[in-house]
Parts: C-alpha cells; sequence; structure tokens
C-alpha cells in the first residue's frame, strides 16, 4: 500500500493529527478528513464520504456516537477500493454497558465483517486527557479535580505512542485480525498522576476523591446531559471495578519499544504550559 491514499479520520483529533504527521514523515499520501479538516468529512453528511474515500486503500477508523452510520460507511469503503481499516477501540469495551461504547462496538462489527484487512486498538485513558480543555485541563488549572476513581490506578497511555501503533498496522502487513490493547508502562492513580503534574507545574494542584453520587451531581451541576452523566459514571464504574488497571504489552509487540512513561508526558507538557 506504499503508494496508495490513506483516510485518517478524525485527522485533527487527539490521535488523528499525531497519526497524520507520523505517516507523512514516512512519505505516506495521507488525507486528514474531519468536519473542518483539510478533507472534508462529515458522519452526518453522506454525500462527504465518496470524496474522502476516492482513491484510499487504507482506512484509521475512529467512529461516531452513532452506530447506525458504521455499516454504511464500511460498505462503502470496501466498495470503494479501501482494502485494510485500524479501528480505535477502548479497553474495557466488553465490560461496560452497551450503551457507551456503542460506536466503537459498531466499527469493530462492521470491519471483522467487511472481507478487508482488520486490526483494531483498545488504549487505556489517554495521558492528553489531562492537557485537553474538553476533558480534565479546566480542572486543573482551576486547582482541582475531582473523579471518582476509588483510588483504583490506570496505567495512561499517550497518544503518540496510538499513533505510532495505528501508523504500523496502517502500513505493514501482519496484523490482520489483531485486538491490541494499548496502555502505559505501569498504573498510576490519579492522586499521583495529579501530584506527579503539580510538581511538573510548580504550582498547587489537588485531587479530590468523590462518590458516584457527588460525581453525578457535579456533572449535573456543569449543564450535562443524563446521558452523557449515565455514561462518564460507566466508565468511571468501569475503571474502579479494575477491568484496566494492569498494563498492556501491545505498543511493545507492534512497535519493539516500551511506550512513554506518565512522568515524562508529565514533564513535557508542564514545560509547554499546559496547566500554567
Amino acid at each position: 500500500m506504499t503508494d496508495d491514499a490513506i483516510l485518517v479520520l478524525g485527522g485533527t483529533g487527539k490521535t488523528g493529527r499525531p497519526l497524520v504527521r507520523t505517516l507523512r514523515e514516512a512519505g505516506r499520501l495521507v488525507r486528514a478528513a474531519s468536519r473542518n479538516g483539510e478533507t472534508r468529512f462529515d458522519w452526518s453528511d453522506q454525500s462527504t464520504w465518496a470524496p474522502a474515500l476516492d482513491g484510499a486503500a487504507a482506512v484509521y477508523l475512529m467512529a461516531p456516537a452513532d452506530p447506525a452510520v458504521v455499516p454504511v460507511f464500511v460498505q462503502q469503503a470496501t466498495e470503494a477500493g479501501v482494502r485494510r481499516f485500524v479501528v480505535l477501540s477502548g479497553r474495557g469495551i466488553e465490560q461496560v454497558p452497551a450503551t457507551v461504547f456503542r460506536g466503537m462496538a459498531a466499527a469493530e462489527r462492521a470491519v471483522r465483517a467487511s472481507g478487508a484487512e482488520w486490526s483494531i486498538i483498545r488504549p487505556n485513558n489517554f495521558n492528553q486527557n489531562f492537557d485537553d480543555d474538553a476533558v480534565w485541563r479546566t480542572q486543573l488549572r482551576a486547582g482541582r479535580l475531582a473523579l471518582p476513581t476509588g483510588s483504583v490506578p490506570d496505567p495512561f497511555v499517550d497518544v503518540h505512542d496510538i499513533a505510532d501503533v495505528a501508523a504500523a498496522l496502517l502500513t505493514t502487513d501482519g496484523h490482520h485480525g489483531e485486538v491490541y490493547e494499548l496502555s502505559g508502562p505501569r498504573p498510576v492513580t490519579f492522586e499521583a498522576a495529579v501530584a506527579t503534574m503539580a510538581r511538573a507545574a510548580g504550582r498547587p494542584i489537588e485531587f479530590v476523591e468523590l462518590t458516584p453520587a457527588e460525581y453525578r451531581g457535579e456533572l449535573r451541576a456543569e449543564g450535562l446531559p443524563e446521558e452523557a452523566v449515565d455514561e462518564l459514571d460507566a466508565l468511571f464504574e468501569a475503571m474502579r471495578a479494575g477491568h484496566h488497571t494492569e498494563p498492556r504489552d501491545g505498543v511493545q509487540r507492534v512497535l519493539g519499544r516500551e511506550p512513554l512513561d506518565f512522568d515524562v508526558y508529565a514533564a513535557r507538557a508542564a514545560a509547554a504550559g499546559a496547566w500554567s
């Protein structure tokens, strides 16, 4: 697939952006697709699908929340000549209610049934959730992160490791039918992670352990709809159950190297002003 285009859905997103950069640095022809990207792609506007797929042989599939459109897209992609899919899914997908990861689950099912080559990556929580305004950075900058973790650790994984794995799966053979769970090298509690970030940033940041009821109350106070409250609550319930506490070796198996340690991520993010 050296000369064929690779379509990266979510090409301006957290994993898509470093994936596009990695592929282009390797000399690959890449289409970075999103609603506002260089290649326009909108899950809710099927007229954008065919132009994005034209000439593409491989797709990085970051699924939407709506599961209904995913098999339609995968069928259209294979009919357009796509021969390989790499799906971004989530670790613990089997342990959370079906409504939470429904888009990801639909993507996994669709590519398995597509007749094309496929592989699936299931990462832990991203390091970069801590420096994303849409997730936890706003709270960290305010000096307080409050979550219902039950003191259960998470081997957070860096998005650059995810991107490097995805690039390898998209461009090299031998991964058809494989599901890779991706994590960092060691489990870290949220309390320890916040302490590490505070030291790196040189300022006080507090971690507060909430009960599930307190967490739901804070989410509602922020104005989140009840469906989103239920989904976030379910994610932390699965985390507290320890379903994805132990590190996994997906990064090592694909790349032949260790994943980035959380302390290294925190130092780099702090130096870039993430929590200043």
